[in-house]
């Protein structure tokens, strides 16, 4: 559990950070152009290693409908979301709109896989929330001509937590590597399909090419596709290990970072409102946490073997057979 623990905090700065690059990217291309070309990138890496099995990759005898119906809310669902309402808001507010996954993914996990939540769990988790309300808020909230786009954000926040909440049922058939390398190619195809097909219809075939033509978008796209298969892997491996809302709540993390990485690269204002709101977010953060390994420790050694009572105990007794 520790390294779950470790591989999330990391896996909650590199998203945090990758709000920059994506902001960036759309100073080059339609954010369907930089979904098509990101995840093709993502998915050209990833082919690498499970030509030569470094990573383990076998379908076979294995249903596919329930990684079709995960692309869907991840990386399809959010990703376009996330693009489009990305054109009209900072790097630092998409990152602190992504903290508000957790509340999606706290309510989806109790309805459908009835995971238990303690008051003290809640409380902190409020906390964290309070820390975003209190930035929203001192900053002038969602008035002005970017709320459209924070509004698709928060569609994108719903999808990431039907993912975080399916894919613990899901781990329980498919490894980390297999889940992850379906995703990022399914994703690659669609958005490669519809960019073309959408260039097609109105005759810009050229400048769906054009981009390619300035090396900073180009090295932004390869980074993008680095970071999509780290993430991937790394999201589908903690979500073996933890529940879906224990690991949501690392989504605060990447508000800290995303604004941060905004002030540093692209010069956008943080005043003390962010600071004392992302000191909230961490808060949050270490108590839930906490809280959660307070209610799940064993208050005495025991040999009986106990039924499987939820989805984490399914997927995680299956991640120890695979």
């Amino acid at each position: 559990m520790r390294w779950a623990y470790i591989w999330a905090v990391l896996n909650a700065t590199v998203i945090g950070l990758s709000f920059m690059l994506i902001k960036q990217t759309l100073d080059f291309a339609d954010p369907l152009d930089t979904l098509a070309y990101r995840f093709a990138a993502a998915f050209a890496i990833l082919i690498v290693p499970a030509a030569f099995r470094w990573i383990r990759v076998s379908y076979k005898g294995k249903p596919l409908w329930p990684l079709l119906l995960l692309s869907s809310f991840y990386p399809l669902g959010y990703f376009t979301l996330q693009a489009f309402g990305m054109r009209n808001v900072t790097s630092a507010e998409s990152g602190m709109i992504s903290a508000l996954s957790p509340i999606a993914t706290l309510l989806l996990a109790t309805l459908f896989l009835k995971e238990k939540t303690t008051l003290l769990q809640r409380a902190s988790l409020l906390v964290s929330v309070g820390g975003l309300a209190f930035i929203f808020a001192m900053s002038g909230g969602l008035d002005g001509a970017h709320a459209a786009g924070m509004a698709l954000l928060l569609l994108a926040c719903f999808a990431l937590a039907g993912y975080n909440v399916l894919a613990r049922v899901v781990t329980k058939r498919f490894g980390a590597a297999e889940i992850s390398f379906f995703m990022i190619g399914a994703a690659g195809v669609s958005f490669a399909a519809i960019a073309v097909a959408g260039h097609a219809l109105d005759g810009s075939l050229g400048e769906l090419a054009a981009p390619l033509a300035n090396g900073e978008f180009v090295a932004l796209i390869a980074g993008l596709g680095a970071i999509q298969i780290a993430t991937s892997l790394m999201a589908n491996y903690i979500l073996s290990k933890m529940e879906a809302s224990r690991m949501s709540v690392f989504a605060h993390l990447s508000t800290v970072v995303s604004i941060a990485s905004g002030a540093l690269f692209l010069h956008e204002a943080v005043e003390w409102y962010h600071l004392v709101g992302s000191a909230l977010i961490i808060a949050g953060v270490v108590g839930t946490n906490r809280a959660k390994r307070r209610t799940t420790a064993p208050s005495q050694p025991s040999r009986e073997r106990k039924p499987i009572t939820s989805a984490y105990e399914v997927s995680g007794r299956a991640e120890q057979r695979l």
